[in-house]
């Protein structure tokens, strides 16, 4: 009679399983479906002429993340993300977006895109990243602070501040949170390969995901 249980239990689990892999699957191929028709009909979802751009602008790969300063795992994704730009140097170009869900994350872009007129984008977001558990502390948040670290970069403060409050910053927000509804973005970080959706959100299914639309952008045809 046990062993009649303990079979049919097992029965039962292997089905559960199957039955949750397959929807899985077929979610990813739904998802994959959407992206494809998404970009189809308007390239730009994935990439806008304000999008800062890291590495080659004429790499074939183009590596999109949405990203939110105040984030606490794009803080620890984004030096492997760097790895992998120099990895592939030369292939692959990473372009940002936002996200701004956190309470704080709205004045940390406005930071660093300010910093971004005084040619600082880049600098300033690994700094606001590297302080990120003492300005964006979700119990004590601080995001003033970030005033106290930004002059380390050489930046002329009250330019920077007076930038905070360019209209043009309000706009960058209000597209890139257009696109990330209509790509169905929830959490950060998110990335997309050349359009091409990361479900598998580690190091391992990044670097996978790269290298596949490599292999297929510099194949010779």
């Amino acid at each position: 009679m046990k062993s009649k249980l303990v079979l049919s239990f097992a029965a039962a689990l292997v089905v559960a399983v199957c039955g949750f892999y397959l929807l899985r699957h077929l979610y990813q191929a739904d998802q994959s479906k959407q992206l494809t028709e998404i970009s189809q009909q308007n390239s730009q979802v994935f990439e806008r002429f304000h999008s800062p751009r890291y590495g080659d602008t004429s790499a074939k790969v183009v590596l999109t993340e949405f990203l939110d300063p105040e984030c606490e795992s794009c803080r620890r994704f984004y030096p492997f993300v760097k790895e992998l730009l120099e990895e592939f140097k030369g292939q692959v170009q990473l372009v940002v977006r936002y996200a701004p869900f956190h309470k704080n994350s709205e004045f940390a872009i406005r930071a660093v895109e300010a910093a971004r007129v005084q040619g600082k984008y880049w600098e300033a977001l690994e700094l606001l990243f590297k302080y990120q558990p003492e300005w964006g502390d979700h119990h004590n948040p601080q995001p003033e602070r970030i005033f106290e670290y930004l002059p380390s970069l050489g930046l002329n403060m009250d330019q920077l501040k007076e930038d905070m409050k360019d209209p043009k910053i309000e706009a960058i927000l209000k597209q890139d949170l257009e696109d990330l509804k209509a790509l169905e973005v929830r959490g950060t970080p998110s990335f997309f390969v050349n359009g091409r959706r990361l479900f598998n959100f580690s190091r391992d299914g990044l670097r996978a995901l790269l290298v596949d639309e490599i292999e297929v952008s510099y194949s010779s045809k």
